[in-house]
């Protein structure tokens, strides 16, 4: 049904509230498996809630197939430690949708669709379309295609950074320590290699951005489409600016 001019009004008036941040955001963030979340976007998540936002949490598959022994047992480990992980942020709503063929399951758009327009986030935090696993791949797309004009999509960095140009980059130095506790919740998949390329990945991400030793960021990039053309105002700080070779400052080079 299309909306009426005080609808329309209405929704524009927010929209500019929004981008002044007059009022708070509501934030969701969808990975395709339990970890995904911690690895890829906590930082930013912890940021976001510092500052008052609220958060929808949402892992897309069951994890079933992530492990030497796959099936539901491993299954409802997987959920418990998302659960875990994800303690400090808020609750999280476990979609279960088959893990390992996300782009197959006939009702998993659908599903992905219903979700964001019953919810109406402002801003949507997902994986890249370029990611290294199929299942990453799959749910941006359908991320992207339901949320249409509803609100801008943020892209997170891919493993390792492999192949992803970054437009944004969030300080999440105070929230590293926490990031690294809830990647380790994950029992169940090795997490200290996890934590170990996420310490990587973060700290190359803040010296890119001219940050000493000690500091890192998370880097994103938006789902470029009209209406949302620039989204850095919706986001958390950048890392501090630090010129380029300047005696006395604290920065890397």
């Amino acid at each position: 049904m299309p909306l009426s001019k005080a609808q329309i009004q209405c929704e524009i008036k927010r929209l500019s509230q929004l981008s002044k941040g007059e009022f708070d955001m509501q934030i969701m963030a969808i990975g395709a498996h339990p970890d995904d979340l911690e690895i890829f976007m906590y930082g930013l998540l912890a940021a976001a809630a510092s500052r008052g936002d609220g958060l929808h949490l949402v892992v897309a598959t069951d994890g079933a197939a992530g492990g030497s022994e796959p099936g539901p047992a491993l299954a409802k480990q997987r959920a418990a430690e998302a659960r875990a992980g994800l303690a400090q942020l808020g609750e999280v709503q476990l979609l279960d949708l088959p893990d390992g063929d996300l782009s197959y399951v006939p009702d998993a758009a659908s599903t992905i669709t219903s979700l964001i327009r019953d919810t109406k986030p402002d801003l949507i935090v997902t994986h890249a379309p370029e990611d290294y696993h199929p299942d990453h791949r799959a749910l941006s797309r359908f991320v992207s295609d339901a949320a249409g004009f509803i609100c801008p999509v943020l892209f997170c960095d891919t493993l390792m950074g492999v192949g992803f140009t970054p437009e944004y980059y969030v300080d999440i130095t105070p929230y590293f320590d926490a990031k690294q506790a809830a990647i380790m919740a994950h029992t169940s998949q090795h997490p200290d290699r996890f934590a170990a390329a996420t310490a990587i990945v973060n700290r190359f991400r803040a010296a890119q951005c001219n940050a000493p030793d000690g500091h890192y960021a998370e880097a994103y990039r938006i789902d470029s489409r009209f209406p949302f053309s620039d989204v850095r105002a919706l986001l958390p700080a950048p890392p501090p600016f630090r010129p380029f070779y300047v005696p006395g400052s604290d920065a890397l080079i």
